[in-house]
């Protein structure tokens, strides 16, 4: 190997273990790129609240979600609440969702990304039963497409420089204690 390639790979690694706060989250020599919580939750905040009304009888606003890091699970949950109101209902009710999901890579765009969304709970503890079943029927499928796909992270090109140059791109996502530990493999020939 020459020197310069050495001293390339040498910088990033150090590079690496500077930026992921972490240490070891990537495994044994492999390297990586950490997301904090601080990171998630600040991109989360700038895309809520969210409001959709519903064939005018219903408008729902999904509020600012808190994460959850599920490492045992490899996915982010959340508790989102919800507020509705209109006609249908006669007043204005909030409400709670548990969700979590996982977590892709989308080289398109750089981004990490939520998926495969599974709703754990939606409670209105103050609703009658038939507005419940009406809410039931509207506010998980609104849920699904406000968090679905979306981007919680946007790796920078100067994130992605260094590895790419060594012929690297993001592989697996992995939830840590701390955040997302994000680790590099070989690219693919194009």
């Amino acid at each position: 190997m020459n020197r310069r390639r050495l001293l390339t790979i040498l910088a990033w690694l150090m590079a690496t273990a500077a930026c992921s706060g972490v240490p070891g989250a990537h495994g044994a020599g492999q390297p990586g790129y950490t997301v904090s919580t601080g990171q998630l939750e600040a991109a989360i905040a700038r895309r809520f609240p969210l409001r959709y009304p519903v064939g005018g009888l219903l408008n729902v606003s999904l509020l600012t979600p808190r994460l959850r890091l599920l490492p045992e699970l490899n996915r982010l949950g959340t508790d989102l609440v919800v507020e509705v109101t209109g006609p249908a209902l006669g007043r204005s009710y909030s409400g709670m969702f548990d969700l979590d999901f996982a977590l892709r890579y989308e080289a398109r765009d750089q981004t990490l990304r939520a998926h495969r969304l599974r709703v754990n709970s939606l409670q209105f503890p103050d609703v009658p039963a038939g507005q419940a079943a009406l809410l039931n029927a509207y506010v998980p499928a609104l849920a699904e497409q406000a968090l679905n796909d979306v981007v919680l992270h946007t790796l920078s090109p100067q994130d992605l420089a260094l590895p790419q140059a060594m012929g690297l791109q993001p592989g697996s996502i992995t939830v840590t204690p701390r955040g997302l530990a994000v680790s590099f493999i070989p690219a693919s020939p194009r």
